[in-house]
């Protein structure tokens, strides 16, 4: 499985991520049928455990029917914060196996491993340890599809759910696709289903074998690429952060950051992070972007254009202190981000910050070997120390 002539990726999901974490943090929850979504009488179902699903209840249900249809259900609003705190922990997890991660949502994201497979056993030993990671630190449960590409990864990983973790080895697509329903093709929806019905094609076998013409008449442009997808085919890359605009991390802290000191080590650990990331995908910045959300919830951003463009970590680091340094620190910090963007292939770092170009090169020398270090024993293998 180490072949690297194919990509790796992967796809993990979350299982009943809202109601999974009420249910962690609320033992009176546990085993109990939860259900999140807006509880007015037009709400609709966020997410439901697997203990309500049992009752028919399902995400995007009115209200309404799901109290119909489980009335001794626990129904909560959503913690919309709590959430995006538990899936920042989560993305962290992600980016210390793979600096190329693609959030879908919350509670899923793709995973470019190729070429990482190298460090453990095989793809899917990573996706394991992954799924263990997420356990053991956050206690919660996720679900993983491996694959050599992002469709059969999302399939993948809905097979087995909850906590599954299912391989779709090559070769084994077109036995395993063939008798699936049709509207298990990615961009399949109920409409076109139907339409496929009332055409005899019900099964992704049936759809490889019809007329392309036909396809075409009926699906558009769009025909080509679910025919490609019905033979297991799907070339679309892994891109960081959905949006190649920008790149960014931000934490979200359980306890406020009250001192100057404390703040400095988180930027700069940010600023590592995303140096790091650039680089992998061989980009830098121009714009560096600075947020900082108080306790108060008072959220402030600041950005620098500079005049060439960066991804050394400390030309991040600096550019976010020099923003930091013209903002009143008067209560505690609860949330710290850093965010690059008009990004471009193409470096001009050497003419920044007046330093000299034998500076910059010894830097990028430095950089070139702890990134050698990341790449084949992980993320956290080696950290800079403070940056003045």
């Amino acid at each position: 499985m180490a072949n690297t002539q194919h990509r790796w990726i992967l796809h993990i999901d979350m299982d009943a991520y809202f109601a999974s974490i009420e249910q962690r943090d609320h033992p009176a929850y546990r085993d109990k049928p939860v259900i999140i979504g807006g509880l007015s009488g037009r709400g609709v179902v966020s997410t439901a455990s697997y203990e309500a699903r049992v009752y028919g209840v399902r995400s995007a249900m009115p209200m309404t029917e799901a109290r119909r249809r489980c009335p001794e259900g626990i129904f909560l609003m959503p913690n919309m914060d709590k959430y995006a705190y538990v899936s920042d922990q989560i993305r962290h997890i992600f980016e210390d196996f793979s600096p190329l991660v693609e959030p879908l949502s919350m509670d899923e994201a793709f995973l470019d491993v190729t070429g990482m497979e190298y460090l453990y056993p095989d793809a899917t030993d990573i996706a394991r340890q992954i799924k263990a990671k997420i356990k053991n630190e956050i206690n919660l449960t996720a679900s993983a599809g491996v694959a050599t590409n992002k469709f059969l990864a999302k399939l993948a990983s809905d097979l087995q759910k909850p906590n599954g973790l299912v391989t779709i080895h090559p070769g084994e697509e077109i036995s395993l696709l063939a008798p699936m329903p049709v509207h298990k093709l990615w961009g399949v929806g109920h409409a076109t289903a139907n339409l496929l019905k009332k055409l005899q094609i019900e099964t992704i076998n049936d759809f490889r074998h019809a007329d392309i013409k036909l396809l075409e008449h009926h699906l558009g442009i769009g025909a080509i690429d679910l025919y490609n997808l019905a033979w297991g085919r799907d070339s679309r890359p892994v891109i960081p952060d959905r949006e190649a605009k920008s790149i960014g991390n931000e934490n979200t802290f359980e306890r406020d950051l009250r001192s100057l000191d404390e703040i400095k080590g988180v930027l700069i650990a940010l600023s590592e992070k995303l140096g790091w990331r650039l680089r992998k995908v061989g980009l830098w910045g121009r714009t560096i972007t600075l947020k900082i959300r108080f306790s108060s919830f008072r959220t402030v951003t600041r950005s620098i254009t500079l005049p060439s463009a960066i991804s050394l970590d400390e030309k991040i680091y600096q550019t976010a202190c020099e923003m930091l340094q013209k903002i009143p620190l008067h209560e505690g910090v609860r949330l710290l981000g850093i965010t690059v963007s008009k990004l471009g292939h193409g470096s001009g770092q050497l003419s920044l910050f007046d330093e000299s170009k034998e500076s910059n090169e010894r830097q990028e020398k430095i950089t070139a070997v702890m990134d050698k270090l990341k790449d084949k024993f992980g993320e956290r293998i080696i950290t800079r120390g403070r940056v003045k």
